[in-house]
């Protein structure tokens, strides 16, 4: 991290979370975005479905949901980012306050609610960017939404020529009854609706799953089952967790989605569970509480072809991305591997 980073941190962690976030994106926009500085490496060249990715650390969703910072995220160190959710109209979200500092445990507390422009003010920013990096959109439902397994493929048939790959979120926990739709029936009927909207594309994407961490072992192997006999092209593990187990942070007691360097555990466990009972054939990401280089060599050992981050930006800036590649491409030479590849799922046994 910066001088100038460190100051820029400080001072937007005295102003309200969601207003700092807010004052971040612009300054992004306005090119203050930290230059990571050469972080190619052959040893981390990574194949994500049908993605050719220069190093397998992306950007979770969340972080950018309108779209707005397109380009200098593509310029921040990572091999792949992913904006969003996105639903077919414009909604506000939850009331505010509705994102919260957890310092004490390096996490953040949010029920944001899938605020976002829409799919209509959202597409032609995707159209409009410059670099060709790797770009992915998370795809939601509408709050009110009489048919929510529709909104989803609404949105992918919409946005779908813009993009390299589309998530279908249903792991959000601030989305009324939205986790409902892990169960299997719904997931099949769901899952099937949108392989078949993107089937009908010019250019067919890899359609990903991104999955709670909150699911039960019989549940994680019921979507397993789903994910594969519905071709889906990777799963993304995981979303926010609901539980608030050993947190310090005054800010516990609120309700939503938490993430950060708490959920790490509990998310590796569910991505090396998956990896298991999928046999290590379905591609899978690793997400929460990457905060170190070392934390997305752990995903990757325990099973995840690729990881993203987001919340640990919050305390160590968008400079830990250019930080997590250099020093996993060290971590990836240290145990001799000749590409990252070679290294998933050799650890997902110590986390079963």
């Amino acid at each position: 991290m910066t001088p100038l980073e460190r100051l820029g941190l400080g001072l937007l962690h005295r102003i309200d979370p969601e207003t700092a976030h807010g004052l971040a994106i612009r300054a992004l926009r306005a090119g203050l975005a930290p230059q990571p500085g050469n972080v190619a490496s052959p040893r981390l060249r990574t194949t994500l479905a049908s993605l050719s990715l220069p190093n397998p650390v992306g950007l979770a969703a969340g972080f950018d949901k309108n779209a707005t910072a397109l380009d200098p995220l593509a310029r921040a160190g990572f091999g792949f980012v992913e904006v969003g959710a996105v639903t077919p109209r414009a909604q506000p979200g939850n009331p505010r306050p509705r994102l919260f500092r957890l310092t004490e445990d390096r996490a953040a507390i949010n029920r944001f609610g899938f605020n976002n422009d829409g799919m209509e003010a959202v597409a032609p920013r995707l159209a409009a960017r410059r670099e060709r990096s790797v770009l992915g959109l998370n795809l939601g439902a509408g709050k009110d939404s009489p048919d929510r397994s529709e909104d989803y493929a609404r949105v992918l048939a919409h946005c779908g020529p813009m993009i390299d790959f589309a998530t279908v979120n249903v792991s959000s926990p601030n989305t009324e009854k939205l986790r409902d739709l892990q169960g299997a029936a719904a997931l099949r009927d769901l899952l099937t609706r949108v392989i078949e909207t993107r089937n009908w594309l010019k250019r067919p994407i890899p359609v990903f799953l991104k999955i709670a961490p909150d699911l039960t072992d019989a549940e994680l192997a019921d979507l397993a089952t789903v994910a594969m006999d519905t071709g889906v092209d990777a799963i993304i593990a995981t979303n926010t967790t609901l539980s608030r187990d050993g947190l310090a942070s005054r800010h516990r007691i609120e309700t939503g989605g938490l993430s950060g360097a708490p959920l790490f555990e509990r998310s590796t466990r569910v991505l090396a569970r998956l990896y298991d009972l999928t046999g290590g054939d379905m591609p899978l990401v690793g997400v929460g509480g990457i905060g170190s280089a070392e934390d997305a060599y752990a995903k990757i050992r325990a099973g995840a072809t690729a990881v993203q981050l987001y919340t640990a930006m919050i305390f160590k800036g968008l400079s830990l991305a250019g930080d997590i590649v250099r020093g996993l491409d060290a971590l990836v030479e240290r145990d001799g591997y000749s590409n990252v590849s070679e290294a998933v799922g050799t650890g997902y046994k110590d986390w079963l």
